[in-house]
């Protein structure tokens, strides 16, 4: 009775390593599957979340010009949930851009709603969505990279999977809407963290790559913390550092207000 207990757990064996044509084995993720955990791993861990950046722009002649600010960011619908969101970006220096503020409120089902405080002018500019794709401040980073692009804008495939990558292709469905004609995105399979993105136009040029240059382990979530995003045809690079990141530290809602672009939550910029 053990010999053929034993026989048919070999057979089980076989069968479960080499299945035939035909045989159910594990199911493959799909493209979107992959972009859904992508954007969680990038931009939703954690139910919030706080880090000082540094960011360091080289331009094209190879001048350079920095910026400091502490961003915030909160997920509406909790820790981990692709949903709605709210970012806030506090700029410390240099003295031309200190006390500058960029204020996200990210939607999942329409535009999202940013807003500039200028603190020479005291002035509060709408950013519509027709300049989500433009400069962030100066740097090769766009306003959209901020916060993200919205998984549903785009239709999805899956061009090849590799030992450590899912190599993802993205067309936007309403092409006339941004600058490029599709982009691909490398993703880790173990963190699920996009490493590297580059944008094509429609000649197959790729024009912008943005690369993640080191991650780090906090509070249990993979993260990056030194990127950059280069201009492939007119040059130049945008370099960010992430430091002191804390998750889960308890923002409250009420500061992601147009009340507090002009009156700093110091409290949670430190």
């Amino acid at each position: 009775m053990k010999k053929h207990l034993s026989r048919i757990g070999f057979i089980l064996l076989i069968l479960l390593t080499n299945p035939p044509a035909g045989f159910p084995a594990e199911a493959a993720l799909s493209a979107k599957a992959i972009v859904e955990k992508a954007v969680a791993a990038a931009y939703y861990q954690g139910k919030d979340g706080r880090a000082q950046v540094s960011m360091s722009i080289t331009d094209a002649q190879h001048r350079k010009r920095t910026r400091r600010f502490t961003l915030l960011r909160r997920n509406v619908s909790g820790a981990g949930v692709i949903g709605d969101q709210q970012f806030y970006v506090y700029f410390h220096r240099p003295a031309d851009v200190k006390k500058m503020v960029f204020m996200v409120l990210k939607k999942i089902d329409k535009d999202d709603d940013r807003w500039l405080y200028l603190p020479a002018l005291d002035l509060v500019k709408r950013i519509a969505a027709s300049d989500e794709r433009t400069s962030f401040v100066g740097s090769h980073f766009f306003y959209e990279d901020v916060s993200g692009r919205g998984m549903d804008e785009d239709v999805h495939e899956l061009l090849e999977e590799t030992d450590q990558y899912y190599v993802i292709q993205s067309r936007p469905k309403k092409p006339d809407a941004v600058e490029f004609a599709y982009y691909k995105n490398w993703v880790d399979k173990k963190t699920f963290l996009p490493m590297k993105a580059e944008y094509y136009k429609n000649d197959d040029r790729a024009y912008r790559r943005y690369t993640v240059l080191k991650v780090e382990l906090i509070d249990g979530h993979p993260t990056a913390v030194h990127s950059e995003m280069k201009d492939l045809i007119g040059g130049g690079k945008t370099v960010l550092n992430y430091a002191k990141v804390k998750y889960d530290i308890g923002l409250p809602e009420t500061i992601f207000s147009e009340r507090y672009l002009r009156r700093a939550p110091r409290k949670y910029l430190r």
